[in-house]
C-alpha cells in the first residue's frame, strides 16, 4: 500500500476508535454546497462527515474490529462519526436526506453492532439524550410526590378541622 493510503487508513482508524458509532451514507448526486450545509448541521449535533474511498475504509474498519462489509461498500460513500448521541447524528441524516432527497442512510455501527437503515431511522426518531432523561426523572419523581401528596392528606384535613372549629366557636 502506498504511503498516502496507509495515512489515510491510520486516520480513518483514528476516527472509528475515536467514535462509538459510524453511519455510512452514499452522497451519489449531492452538490459541494449541499455537503458543506450537511457539515454544518453535523457539527451542531457533535458529529462529522466524511468522503472516504471504499477501500481504505474497508481497511481502517478491519483493523478497528468491524465485522466484514465487503458487500457493503459500493458507490459513493461518506462515513458520519462523533463524539455524542448518534440520533441527533441520525437526526440531522433523516432530515437532510428527506430536505435533499439524495443522501441515503446505508448502514451504521454502534458500539461494534451492525445497524440496518431502518434501525437509525428508527433512532432519528427518538427523542435526545436529554429530553429522554428529563422523561425518566419524571417517571422517578411521579411516585415520590404521590407518596407525599397521601402522607401529608390527613394531616392537612386535620388542620382544617380545626381550624373550623376555632372559626365556629
Amino acid at each position: 500500500m502506498r504511503q498516502e493510503k496507509t495515512y489515510l487508513t491510520k486516520e480513518y482508524l483514528a476516527r472509528l476508535n475515536a467514535s462509538p458509532f459510524f453511519i455510512v451514507v452514499d452522497y451519489k448526486g449531492l452538490k459541494v454546497g449541499h455537503m458543506t450545509e450537511l457539515r454544518k448541521r453535523l457539527h451542531k449535533a457533535g458529529a462529522e462527515i466524511h468522503v472516504v474511498k471504499n477501500s481504505i475504509f474497508r481497511v481502517a474498519a478491519k483493523e478497528a474490529g468491524v465485522a466484514d462489509l465487503n458487500g457493503s461498500l459500493t458507490g459513493q460513500l461518506a462515513v458520519v462519526t462523533g463524539q455524542k448521541d448518534i440520533s441527533a447524528a441520525a437526526k440531522v441524516v433523516k432530515t437532510f436526506g428527506a430536505e435533499f432527497d439524495r443522501l441515503k442512510i446505508r448502514f451504521g455501527y454502534l458500539n461494534n453492532q451492525r445497524l440496518a437503515d431502518t434501525d437509525l431511522l428508527a433512532l432519528a426518531d427518538l427523542p435526545s439524550i436529554e429530553v429522554l432523561r428529563g422523561q425518566l426523572l419524571g417517571v422517578l419523581n411521579a411516585p415520590m410526590t404521590k407518596l407525599v401528596v397521601l402522607l401529608n392528606t390527613p394531616a392537612t384535613q386535620m388542620a382544617r378541622v380545626l381550624q373550623a372549629r376555632v372559626e365556629k366557636g
